[in-house]
């Protein structure tokens, strides 16, 4: 087949090879824009943390942070220049764990949940029918905000596209030989793999992922065959079960997970949500966006039916919109906002994702807001602690919601 583009006013023939030649041309690209953004290694890393960041962490002051012994540290402690102390991801959970275990009638500083205690994993599933709308920065930020907090979380990315896993450091041009998968936990045939055997541990210490490539797409083929030839008696756990079997593998393991969930309700979104214990739906406050919800949420009550037919809808703990890429200066984004309120009450987060340059700058450098140093050639330092202060505002709500549900407040 034949593509023409426009030439001189005619159109003038296209190979039908365009694509893979762009693909690679753009590959190439890509692969130099990393060897600058990232180390020489290829491997993606988090940097150091100075003793504030360390204290604004750990909710301590910063003469504390200082008092405490570089013995209790995991890794060699560094200064910078002017005296500054700097601390890894692993000394700050050596620091503590410390605090948590000197501290015993204060404040909690290791928040682990209790399963004694009935404190049941949390799967929060990150959705939205329309691309755009900050999932997967939302997913990203809110599973790094719970470590930070403390928490031991697992990040699955359910989007064949694979963001989330590129933003967590895993990139496809990157890996010598094919990685393992959310597919392969899931998958139908005799390949398929327990979920320990496809987490891998993340830069960020504490948190785990659970990648995603393309070969995702073959589940939402995979799915529907089987669901067709499935008998009354089949011992093969049907496609929207699949999901919570493989997490209860490893539920000990983890406080919370994370999934980001593709833009759209296929066979892949259903398994998440059912194998979820809460949703955040996030959304662009602008017209065309809650539209767009509309229709998303229509069809995600017609296509759960038939999983309500088979016994298996799935019960959720909180279900929550969160407004992303909010402008509170701009009076129609505050009308759509005031109007999803006045609608839903308190199913719409108090709490707002902020539009911001240091999101979108952090972004182009392949980084969340929380492992992006402060640039000041960049980013004024105000700007960065308004979308820091948004960022934690909006977990630390969530992270309530989460208290909540284990009876802690």
């Amino acid at each position: 087949m034949t593509q023409h583009v426009q030439s001189g006013g005619r159109l003038a023939p296209v190979s039908n090879q365009t694509a893979g030649h762009d693909a690679r041309i753009l590959g190439a690209k890509l692969r130099e824009i990393a060897s600058v953004v990232f180390s020489p290694s290829e491997d993606k890393t988090l940097r150091r943390f100075t003793s504030g960041e360390v204290a604004r962490i750990l909710g301590i002051t910063d003469s504390r942070v200082r008092q405490l012994s570089p013995e209790l540290l995991v890794s060699e402690l560094e200064v910078a220049p002017g005296g500054r102390r700097l601390y890894t991801l692993a000394d700050i959970h050596a620091l503590r764990a410390y605090l948590d275990e000197i501290d015993r009638v204060g404040r909690r500083y290791l928040p682990h949940r209790d399963p004694a205690k009935g404190e049941h994993l949390q799967v929060v599933a990150c959705v939205n029918f329309k691309g755009g709308s900050g999932k997967t920065t939302t997913s990203a930020h809110l599973a790094q905000s719970l470590v930070l907090r403390g928490y031991r979380v697992l990040a699955i990315d359910l989007d064949p596209q694979a963001s989330l896993s590129t933003l967590l450091g895993v990139r496809h041009e990157n890996e010598q030989e094919p990685y393992p998968t959310i597919y392969d936990a899931i998958r139908y045939d005799e390949e398929r793999r327990p979920l320990s055997e496809v987490i891998r541990p993340t830069y960020f210490t504490g948190l785990d992922l659970v990648a995603a490539d393309l070969e995702l797409e073959v589940f939402e083929f995979e799915a529907p065959m089987h669901s067709a030839r499935r008998k009354a008696n089949d011992t093969e756990p049907p496609f929207f079960a699949r999901m919570g079997l493989a997490l209860s593998e490893v539920a000990d393991r983890y406080d919370v997970v994370v999934i980001d969930c593709p833009p759209r309700l296929g066979y892949l979104t259903i398994a998440a949500l059912c194998a979820s214990t809460a949703l955040l739906i996030t959304i662009h406050p602008q017209m065309l966006d809650v539209s767009s919800m509309r229709q998303f949420l229509t069809m995600l009550d017609e296509i759960m039916e038939p999983v309500r037919e088979q016994g298996a809808a799935p019960t959720h703990d909180w279900f929550r919109y969160l407004v992303t890429r909010f402008e509170p200066q701009d009076t129609p984004q505050t009308e759509v906002v005031a109007m999803l309120r006045g609608l839903f009450g308190d199913r719409v987060l108090t709490k707002a994702m902020l539009q911001s340059t240091a999101v979108s700058n952090s972004g182009l450098r392949g980084q969340t807001v929380y492992e992006t140093p402060l640039r000041r050639d960049e980013v004024t330092g105000s700007t960065y602690r308004r979308a820091l202060d948004a960022l934690d505002a909006v977990n630390g709500e969530i992270e309530g919601l989460i208290a909540r549900v284990w009876g802690r407040t």
